[in-house]
């Protein structure tokens, strides 16, 4: 503390400040504002501010002596070293699989090309429309640069090459594949029947969507995947990316979104509808 407060003194006074003080700021500014970003609508802004407020309890604390209070935060702290991995541990997952995003770099190492990329759009867009024309319901996770094989592992395998016609029939009601998710790599089907995490769902919007949005919506946030929802109810389809959700396509905005989304790395949705 000592040393923080002669350093700000030092750059108050118009001493030590340099080149490299600038950077410092402009590091520190940056990762603030991703942290803000990255736990934007979940839980863990709760949790934030109540850290937050009792960092200016100690700080009154030890602005006005009251020793019993400042000691009482003290050790609380020590045992939050403990305990905030473990309560962010969602937060800080999501963090470090972002991070190990190589966005423009990805590219080179993994090209995809233009061709491919409109045979995945044109396959997954028929193959919703006649999901949706038989009234069932379809969880499709197109893999990017995030490596989707836990979950693949969790299916069955398929290893078949990508149609329209394959996905229907996946999904069809009496189909044993059809409960789950579809995982494509490439123009490949890697696995069908697969098992997606729940846990990255927001709570205040967790209740507005069936277990094939939250599902969407969940894997989406922990990796850079773009998921097609068709739902059984509402004959509706969505696109989930980046933790955000747009409902209501048509064939025409499906085809344009999902082009869009799978020739750009990490792309936000424009906004978020309600998947009815």
């Amino acid at each position: 503390m000592d040393r923080l407060q002669g350093l700000i003194d030092a750059v108050l006074q118009g001493r030590a400040f340099g080149w490299n003080n600038v950077v410092d700021i402009a590091i520190v500014a940056v990762f603030v504002y991703y942290v803000l970003v990255l736990i934007r609508g979940t839980r863990a802004v709760q949790l934030l501010l109540g850290v937050l407020i009792l960092v200016v309890i100690y700080g009154f604390a030890v602005l006005f002596r009251l020793t019993l209070t400042a000691l009482a935060l003290q050790a609380l702290s020590v045992a939050a070293l403990v305990a905030l991995p473990v309560i962010f541990q969602p937060e800080l997952r999501r963090a470090l699989g972002q991070l190990g995003r190589l966005g423009a770099l990805d590219r080179l190492i993994a090209p995809t090309s233009e061709e491919q990329v409109d045979l995945v759009v044109d396959e997954v867009v028929r193959g919703a429309l006649l999901i949706r024309q038989h009234t069932n319901g379809a969880l499709i996770v197109i893999e990017r640069g995030t490596g989707l094989q836990d979950y693949s592992e969790t299916g069955v395998p398929v290893n078949g090459k990508l149609t329209s016609e394959l996905l229907a029939s996946i999904f069809m009601t009496h189909s044993p594949l059809h409960d789950g998710a579809v995982i494509v790599r490439g123009e490949q089907i890697v696995a069908a029947a697969c098992l997606l995490p729940l846990d990255e769902t927001p709570e205040r919007i967790a209740h507005r969507y069936g277990m094939r949005h939250r599902a969407a919506l969940s894997v989406s946030a922990q990796s850079d995947a773009v998921v097609v929802v068709v739902s059984e109810e509402s004959a509706t389809i969505s696109i989930a990316s980046n933790g955000r959700i747009i409902g209501n396509l048509d064939e025409e905005r499906l085809r344009r979104v999902l082009s869009s989304l799978l020739r750009s790395r990490i792309q936000p949705l424009p906004f978020r509808t309600k998947a009815s």
